[in-house]
């Protein structure tokens, strides 16, 4: 099981009341709001009173149910996409909804005996920790990613009107009750900013999705039969390297072999810069959108590796999620970023085979291809022989 549902930071008989805010909520793609509300419905079992508060595509939305020894309240309000063209849109987007989040989980949150807040959506701490004199629960921050210390990283020269965002972000990081990181990197990175050690917990995510339910895969897409396939699955953004894979892949396939496809099940900025540039090269891969959480099994079971990405300037402030559930399928990880990253740490810990190449390493990519290609042709002769 999961720490995430292992872990529980309230007490179940003086902080019964618990409101846990989180962004898009499943059937709606984002892999902090399917872990938060795996959270909500193990803490309900456990016997507590959880209100889960969320976005959805659809329209608003309010679902009360009893669960084990407690009962589980969904509200859900219904938001537009992020606008990710745009830094001032996405800004403006996220001041906005977190205003709609708080004013409308407002006496849920006066309620409450402990909150439970998440990165997503950002700057959340700046409305949560000014007002927590209204509130009587303990205020509990699951640090995802950081910001604004991703938006610093994605600038080649950050504005001071950042610099002094941040200062003021680490000044109510330390009015935080407790926080929750998802990796021994991030636990530095909070720990540099002034935060004591003794309140922050190591809680990993685990994977989202169950490979003991069948052993079903999801068929292949027609244009990646017979071929090596490497999976990107997820979510593709500022934080995730793309020029070593979009060079590497090309070069893969102008003077390497050209026997591996690239399979990107994904959304996010990346993702459609990593398409328009193998598309304009003439480079053959295979793009579809993400599946629902309960395929996510059967997709990930589905090629022969998983690519998993990381910009060294995100190190300790972005963890990818994705690397739980591809270390749980069984197949081989070839990972893109730095061995200071956890994703090196997590990802070394599967026996089907692992593989890192530092960021700007074109060549190393291209030849990891190479070595993927051969792996996958040993495996098909000894299953043919068997």
């Amino acid at each position: 099981m999961m720490d995430l549902l292992v872990h529980n930071p309230f007490d179940v008989v003086r902080e019964r009341r618990i409101v846990i805010i989180a962004d898009w909520l499943p059937p709606d793609f984002g892999a902090v709001g399917q872990y938060m509300q795996l959270r909500a419905q193990a803490l309900a079992e456990r016997g507590h009173q959880v209100t889960l508060i969320g976005l959805a595509s659809a329209a608003f939305s309010l679902n009360q149910e009893a669960r084990g020894k407690g009962s589980l309240t969904e509200l859900r309000l219904r938001a537009r996409p992020v606008p990710r063209r745009s830094l001032i849109g996405r800004l403006a987007w996220t001041l906005w909804t977190d205003l709609r989040l708080v004013a409308a989980g407002f006496r849920y949150l006066r309620a409450a005996d402990g909150i439970l807040f998440t990165g997503s959506p950002a700057f959340m701490i700046h409305l949560l920790v000014p007002l927590r004199f209204l509130w009587r629960g303990r205020l509990i921050y699951r640090i995802t990613d950081f910001h604004p210390e991703c938006l610093i990283a994605a600038q080649p020269h950050p504005s001071l009107a950042l610099s002094l965002l941040l200062a003021l972000t680490n000044f109510w990081r330390r009015r935080v009750d407790g926080f929750e990181v998802l990796g021994l990197d991030q636990k530095k990175r909070l720990a540099a900013t002034g935060v004591v050690d003794q309140s922050i917990a190591l809680v990993r995510d685990g994977s989202p999705a169950d490979f003991s339910v069948d052993d079903a895969t999801e068929p292949l897409p027609a244009a990646l039969a017979d071929a090596c396939v490497l999976l990107y699955a997820g979510n593709y953004g500022v934080a995730h390297e793309l020029d070593t894979v979009a060079e590497g892949y090309a070069q893969h396939h102008r003077s390497g072999s050209g026997r591996v496809r690239l399979w990107l099940s994904a959304t996010g900025t990346a993702a459609d810069e990593l398409a328009r540039r193998l598309s304009a090269q003439g480079v053959p891969f295979h793009r579809s959108s993400p599946v629902p959480l309960q395929r996510l099994a059967r997709l990930l079971r589905a090629p022969h590796a998983h690519l998993v990405t990381l910009k060294d300037a995100f190190v300790g402030f972005v963890l990818p999620s994705k690397v739980y559930a591809c270390v749980e399928s069984g197949r081989p990880i070839l990972f893109i970023g730095s061995a200071d990253s956890d994703v090196h740490q997590l990802a070394g810990s599967t026996r089907a085979g692992y593989w890192r190449v530092a960021c700007g390493d074109v060549a190393g990519f291209a030849d990891r291809l190479e070595i993927l290609a051969d792996q996958q042709n040993v495996e098909r002769s000894v299953a043919k022989v068997l």
